[in-house]
């Protein structure tokens, strides 16, 4: 079992700047390609930006590039993203997620919700105008 703990949300004004973290916990992660999905109010979980296993190939949504930057330190058991240049609709409940290497089978959609087996509880993060 895995477990994921994000941190580092909060309230912004838009132009800013915020550097999410989520620290694993239960086992080590290095196996493990990892993602981060955000909710916005009233819609549908989405895919924000994913990393693999090594972290040297990184994927982002259209809305978030040139933005954000996803990152991962396996000795620390964490992955962070680093967000800037921060918009209103970049607001939404941020939650971090593990793809388990037990169930990796060397090809996968790394934007998908289903790909992944272990979730944090998610961190809010608003964006004043």
């Amino acid at each position: 079992q895995v477990q994921l703990v994000e941190s580092g949300g909060g309230l912004v004004q838009a132009g800013g700047s915020l550097r999410l973290s989520c620290r694993a916990s239960g086992r080590t992660v290095f196996r493990d390609p990892m993602g981060w999905f955000r909710q916005p109010p009233g819609m549908e979980r989405e895919v924000v930006a994913a990393i693999t296993r090594r972290g040297d190939t990184t994927n982002y949504a259209d809305s978030v590039k040139g933005r954000f930057t996803i990152s991962r330190d396996n000795a620390k058991n964490a992955v962070y993203l680093e967000m800037r240049s921060l918009k209103p609709e970049d607001t939404a409940v941020y939650y971090c997620a593990d793809k388990a290497y037990e169930f990796y089978s060397g090809t996968y959609d790394d934007s998908q919700i289903t790909e992944y087996d272990y979730w944090g509880q998610g961190t809010q993060v608003t964006v004043s105008s």
